[in-house]
């Protein structure tokens, strides 16, 4: 193995035996400690790399250039970085589409030949025309870190909204192009976030929320107290008009919702990542918004509308989610319950040739069941194979739509379905040179964790494989903000299993496989609970005989990040390598950076006493014990993460380095030109992960 001790020559052999020894922090790239204490709630809190929340001055990029430096030296090479790295090249290069949607006769969707940076936005001007390219986002910059975000089409699909990313930031700026000639307006968004564009209905102009322009580094300041705007076509953005804002609630943002042929316009108040929201309504354009409803009680989502009939999801008094709607009648608002909550919570909702078509989750797979518009059970669809289903976009009065299906081991298939007869046909299946899904099987088995709950588990492997306890694992998850992990194929997880590594996907409680109660029960003072139960499902893989202490690997992104930071430390026994990703590390700094603070939803906050000591409990960079043997650790971030800065990063790899009580590396690897994750182009994703696995195997293996 190479590893960060000095390596013993044969020919010195009993000298060097003696002479060996284990390497202490001093021999990681230099982290300079600044002596600073603050007292919270009684507690004297030290923060020795708080210099490292500046994370874009001198000393900050420097440190970063010495850590990538180092780090490069355990993983830049070794025989598992290369076998991943030609398996990715091998199986990416395939054509991959997005699920068509259509707008009047134009249809949309995105494609890429598996050699793109960033598939492009295609488009057919109608049913028999030939394909052609809308949106090339490969054009926006030489190395493909420039890309392409959200989009919007009005309601005459004459023009298209586009977001725009640098280097995967948050921040959006919008453009407009002339869908027929492709003419890229005067028209310009700047300092969006977190915004979709919304067209008024008569293609004048679209809604957005916009921020304001940050007064220091862009990256990291606070954004609070947004505006829902209003931007005309063909003028300035200067021009643009304030639709609704509350300064008096900084942390409100806005989503908005206009109802099809009419005047009236539906605004969604959020909380930060709170599920539930509050509901204004606007009868009349310049109207005063009024609340339908002014409580936190539950989310509501508006589905689509017919007359004077609005449909919306919610799970006020329906923690699994159920369908209502609102009868507007001579300005009066009346609500009535349309499809009760079930044994199963609902993922979607939407309304095609005069019914619900609802996707259901049981037990993680979705279940397609058909309801009519008075809530009447219709029909269950029958699905082409079990998995995740998504799709089934379109109007109230379509006939026609398409749905995909994937799930662990097989890549997306794309079925066009007649909704009339319910008839459904192969449009598009993924093909991938050098993967055949016939030779993989994936299980969902259930185990109980610490306080008995069951929780499911998926795992995937080769057919044939022999697993035992000398098997490599690696064990994802994520846990939190109501978010579902669901089976859906990844190549980047088949290149582990193609090694002969066994791939399980915990569904911990926090997230929304069991509706909004599985989400309490791992947010706030339930957190533990999820980190309890991440490790109960690496105690359930060992005693089963798949992988142990000593093959196994945990990863995780952001939230999952923090899963990760936190289940290591507190059973450092139970692995034998860590990878936090763009994790959620300092949990009394989070609420400090960008948009931290809507996360206080699922963490809770410092200025609360209890929220404050819970968070204390749990939190990686707070928590890590001088001298004590913590698995082989690779922290990865990016320096332009806008959403979970890096900092965090930065200041729990410093310190685990420094407080390391054993030979196993703590190392970090520092993406430039990349953010949170999304946009990433085609190369850093395959070089990122033929290092993170490589070194993963490596690690396991030697």
């Amino acid at each position: 193995m190479q590893s960060m001790y000095k390596v013993c020559s044969n020919l010195f052999l009993l000298i060097l035996l003696i002479s060996c020894s284990v390497q202490d922090s001093s021999e990681y790239p230099e982290s300079k400690k600044e002596k600073f204490t603050e007292i919270i709630h009684g507690y004297e809190i030290s923060d020795s790399y708080r210099w490292l929340e500046d994370f874009t001055s001198n000393d900050s990029m420097d440190w970063v250039d010495r850590q990538n430096k180092f780090t490069k030296r355990f993983i830049n090479k070794n025989k598992y970085k290369s076998d991943i790295k030609n398996y990715l090249e091998q199986i990416w290069e395939n054509e991959s589409i997005s699920i068509p949607y259509k707008i009047e006769d134009k249809t949309f969707y995105y494609f890429n030949d598996g050699t793109f940076q960033q598939s492009k936005l295609m488009i057919k001007d109608c049913e028999k025309c030939d394909e052609r390219v809308l949106i090339d986002p490969n054009t926006f910059s030489n190395d493909g870190t420039i890309s392409l975000g959200g989009t919007s089409i009005n309601n005459s699909a004459s023009l298209i909204a586009y977001s725009i990313s640098d280097g995967g930031s948050d921040w959006r700026l919008w453009k407009v192009m002339n869908i027929e000639t492709g003419e890229v307006l005067n028209d310009e968004i700047r300092w969006a976030k977190f915004s979709g564009a919304s067209w008024e209905n008569d293609d004048s102009g679209f809604f957005y929320q916009k921020y304001d322009e940050p007064n220091g580094e862009l990256l990291k300041e606070i954004n609070e107290s947004p505006k829902l705007m209003f931007h005309k076509i063909g003028t300035n953005q200067s021009e643009d008009y304030v639709v609704y804002e509350n300064p008096n609630q900084p942390r409100w943002g806005w989503g908005i919702n206009v109802i099809k042929d009419t005047n009236i316009k539906i605004l969604s108040i959020s909380e930060g990542t709170d599920e539930r929201n509050r509901l204004y309504i606007q009868l009349n354009t310049g109207d005063k918004f009024i609340p339908l409803i002014d409580e936190l009680i539950g989310a509501y989502s508006f589905i689509d509308s017919k007359d004077n009939i609005l449909w919306f999801y919610t799970t006020e008094g329906a923690p699994n989610g159920k369908i209502v709607n609102l009868e507007i009648k001579n300005g009066s608002f009346v609500w009535n319950d349309v499809i009760l909550e079930s044994e199963n919570s609902i993922r979607s909702v939407n309304v095609l040739n005069n019914s619900f078509v609802i996707n259901y989750l049981e037990d993680t797979f979705s279940n397609i069941k058909i309801f009519d518009l008075s809530g009447n059970f219709i029909q269950e669809l029958e699905l082409p194979k079990k998995g995740t289903i998504g799709g089934f976009g379109g109007k109230i009065d379509d006939t026609k739509t398409y749905f995909s299906v994937s799930n662990y081991v097989t890549p997306r298939e794309i079925y066009e379905i007649n909704l009339d007869s319910l008839e459904s046909k192969l449009f598009w299946k993924e093909e991938i040179d050098g993967y055949n899904s016939e030779d993989y099987v994936s299980e969902l088995k259930f185990y109980s964790t610490k306080d008995g709950t069951k929780i499911p588990i998926h795992i995937s492997y080769k057919k044939g494989l022999d697993i035992n306890k000398d098997t490599p694992l690696m064990l994802y998850g994520y846990g939190g903000f109501n978010i579902s992990l669901l089976p859906g194929f990844r190549k980047t997880q088949a290149a582990w299993k193609n090694l002969d590594g066994v791939y399980a996907v915990a569904n911990l409680r926090g997230g929304g496989e069991y509706g909004s109660d599985w989400h309490e029960a791992g947010m706030l003072l339930n957190k533990q609970n999820v980190f309890d139960d991440f490790a109960f499902a690496a105690k359930f893989l060992h005693a089963n005989n798949i992988g142990s202490k000593n093959t196994t690997a945990i990863i995780g992104g952001s939230n999952g990040g923090l899963l990760v930071a936190a289940t290591m430390l507190q059973n450092p026994d139970l692995f034998k390598v860590a990878i936090p990703q763009v994790g959620v590390l300092d949990m009394l700094r989070f609420s400090k950076f960008t948009i931290g603070w809507a996360w206080e939803s699922d963490y809770g906050s410092v200025d609360k006493k209890d929220e404050f000591e819970n968070l204390l409990a749990y939190s990686p960079l707070h928590n890590i014990e001088k001298d004590k043997c913590y698995p082989t650790t690779l922290v990865t971030t990016a320096s332009r993460d806008d959403r979970v800065v890096p900092s965090h990063s930065y200041k729990f790899a410093a310190k685990l380095q420094e407080y390391q009580g054993c030979e196993n590396p703590i190392l970090i690897r520092i993406e430039e030109r990349a953010g949170h994750g999304a946009g990433t182009p085609k190369d850093k994703i395959i070089n990122q992960i033929s290092e993170i696995y490589g070194y993963a195997l490596k690690s396991i293996n030697n």
